[in-house]
């Protein structure tokens, strides 16, 4: 067995028992975003799979489509999606909004390099109009924005589906062996693909880093408000502040954070979702440099995604504290008592006027 077939072989075997593991703990919690992120696993198992069976029986048609459905239209967004749900209650529908405008906006700009034509307007005038609605739901802290987002993510997944099996094929299929890429298609599903993966793999970096930053010891250098009764000339520049002032607390805080986990003081979820952002980033590099044309690193790195990610999730669930017979609701044994995400995010928007 080779490299070439080796790598997405154990990245897809890795997912799908990610999936089991997310599905497992969706029955056991019922919270929506571990469900989502069960079907975003799925789809990276999928995708993977079809690069290992590529490698090692050659590419078909219908096994390229399936790949590129998979891995460049569903699987980020999503991830991305699930992050969404987690962090319903928060103000990060500002950043999720932003990312889907971003996204239509990318797929805009290259409309006619990859042949889409006015479907790449269609995308930027539906970007707009669903930035701006999830804008407004989390300016009236509606915890209804996900559901925006998710209304999103099915229609542009079906649309994705529609162009990723009837779009022409004008390049060659991958050589057995090598990294696919999808310079073998061309039309409205490589835009698409834009709008769903850019926002979803953005959203999944950023929801990690801002859940980290939820729970750990906080140093606020700047201090910001996106109260909704504030005038709306001074929350527009609050908005803007925000952007900075969060990332900035954000590296001022981590002295004490470092601090705090070196004394076992700090919360098992800040490790956790850093390592899902370290992964969330190495994806997204090697799914970038694959774009452009760079695909040395593309198999590699994403396994050592998923194990980054992975990590971060056994140890967010506390799996070394809780052990539970899977698809049961039998504990063999007790997990500490920390704060759950919900009530710690709920405490923390009270007291810290910028979330």
């Amino acid at each position: 067995m080779t490299i070439a077939v080796l790598l997405p072989a154990l990245t897809s075997l890795l997912a799908f028992v990610f999936a089991v593991a997310l599905l497992d703990q969706w029955l056991e919690r019922r919270r929506g975003f571990q469900a989502i992120w069960a079907v975003g696993m799925l789809f990276f198992g999928i995708a993977s799979a079809t690069e290992a069976l590529g490698a090692g029986g050659g590419w078909s048609e219908s096994l390229y489509r399936t790949w590129y459905l998979t891995g460049a239209v569903f699987t980020a967004a999503w991830l991305g999606l699930g992050t969404a749900y987690l962090l319903g209650k928060t103000r990060f529908g500002y950043a999720y909004a932003f990312l889907v405008f971003f996204g239509g906006f990318l797929a805009f700009v290259t409309r006619n390099t990859y042949n889409a034509g006015t479907f790449g307007v269609l995308v930027l005038i539906a970007a707009l109009i669903i930035a701006i609605s999830i804008a407004v739901e989390t300016y009236f802290q509606n915890e209804r924005w996900p559901q925006i987002a998710a209304l999103t993510v099915i229609a542009a997944s079906l649309v994705g589906a529609y162009f990723a099996f009837t779009d022409p094929l004008t390049g060659s299929l991958p050589a057995q062996d090598a990294v696919p890429t999808g310079t073998a298609l061309t039309g409205p599903v490589r835009t698409i693909s834009l709008f769903m993966n850019v926002p979803g793999g953005i959203a999944l970096i950023l929801g990690a880093l801002f859940s980290a930053y939820i729970f750990m010891p906080k140093k606020r250098v700047l201090d910001y408000s996106l109260d909704a009764g504030q005038p709306g000339d001074q929350f527009l520049f609050n908005i803007f502040l925000a952007f900075v002032a969060v990332p900035v607390n954000f590296v001022a805080s981590l002295p004490s954070a470092i601090v705090a986990l070196f004394t076992g003081k700090i919360h098992s979820r800040v490790p956790a979702t850093l390592l899902i952002a370290i992964g969330g980033i190495i994806v997204s590099s090697a799914d970038a440099l694959s774009r452009l044309g760079s695909t040395t690193f593309y198999s590699a790195g994403k396994l050592v995604a998923l194990v980054f990610i992975f990590v971060g999730f056994l140890i967010s669930t506390e799996v070394f504290r809780e052990i539970r017979i899977p698809f049961t609701h039998r504990v063999l044994r007790a997990d500490r008592d920390e704060a759950t995400p919900v009530a710690v995010a709920s405490s923390t928007a009270t007291t810290d006027s910028g979330r």
